[in-house]
């Protein structure tokens, strides 16, 4: 691994970069599968047909009801491992570190990690907002716990309680659907191909390499030959463009298997 030697000997910038991966080891599915889908009457929906704004306009209850399932999901999970060692390479690179996120669940927060140095580039389930497109954040209500099972509706009354404080209408869950674009105020679009343009070393973890940012930060570390460390269980984009890099290395397999080995060789 002679990509972390020289990156401790510059005493570079490391960019982190977790996907879905990293949670599925703490029980979160990714709910693009069987897992995901949700009944509306007599019709079932897939999740990238919920995770739109276009679902939310048509049905806004039921989008309701399926993120706070996928929350009280995420709400019965724990921080892993990777997680955990994750958030001890920020404890000791400080501010020669950052991460980027593409999990909504929070576990990156609740691992110890900072919310100073987590860009969570898809949104945080845990929050609502104005569907206007204000940035300012709502934690969602104590009343919505762990225990919301799937399948069930919005009352009345829990509907009256996810009211966006800021104006008469619904608020919406704060997440990036599949009908809508990056932007900075609320999913830091322009910091985190920033921060990818002044790193060292990118740390590729738990992704598929599906959605535009992540991609676009990993050309860039690949345009500027820089290192990336990739860890999954399979192949994928970003095994690519390692292997066009100079100390580029793919580690097949988890989070919970390579990382707190790659934390010593980080840290010692």
């Amino acid at each position: 691994m002679d990509s972390i030697a020289e990156f401790r000997r510059r005493q570079g910038k490391l960019l982190v970069l977790t996907g879905a991966g990293i949670s599925a080891e703490s029980g979160v599915p990714t709910f693009r599968g069987q897992e995901g889908y949700w009944k509306v009457g007599s019709q079932d929906y897939h999740p990238m047909e919920m995770a739109t704004h276009q679902a939310f306009a048509a049905m806004p209850e039921e989008v309701w009801a399926w993120y706070l399932y996928r929350r009280a999901v995420c709400l019965n999970a724990a921080p892993n491992a990777g997680h955990r060692a994750i958030a001890s390479m920020e404890a000791h690179l400080q501010d020669r570190f950052l991460l980027v996120t593409q999990n909504v669940d929070g576990l990156h927060l609740r691992g110890g990690s900072s919310e100073e140095r987590t860009f969570q580039i898809h949104g945080n389930i845990h929050y609502m907002r104005c569907d206007d497109g204000s940035p300012e954040l709502t934690p969602i209500p104590e009343y919505f716990g762990a225990d919301w099972a799937k399948g069930r509706a919005l009352s009345a009354v829990e509907r009256d309680t996810l009211s966006c404080p800021a104006c008469p209408g619904l608020a919406r869950p704060h997440v990036l659907w599949f009908d809508e674009s990056y932007d900075e105020p609320l999913f830091r679009f322009e910091s985190s191909l920033r921060a990818a343009s002044e790193s060292d070393l990118l740390l590729v973890i738990g992704t598929t390499g599906s959605t535009n940012l992540p991609l676009q930060i990993g050309e860039m570390f690949a345009r500027r030959g820089c290192p990336i460390i990739v860890i999954n269980p399979e192949p994928n984009p970003f095994t690519e463009f390692a292997a066009s890099c100079a100390g580029g290395l793919f580690l097949e397999g988890t989070a919970g298997e390579h990382l707190p080995r790659l934390l010593g060789r980080l840290i010692d």
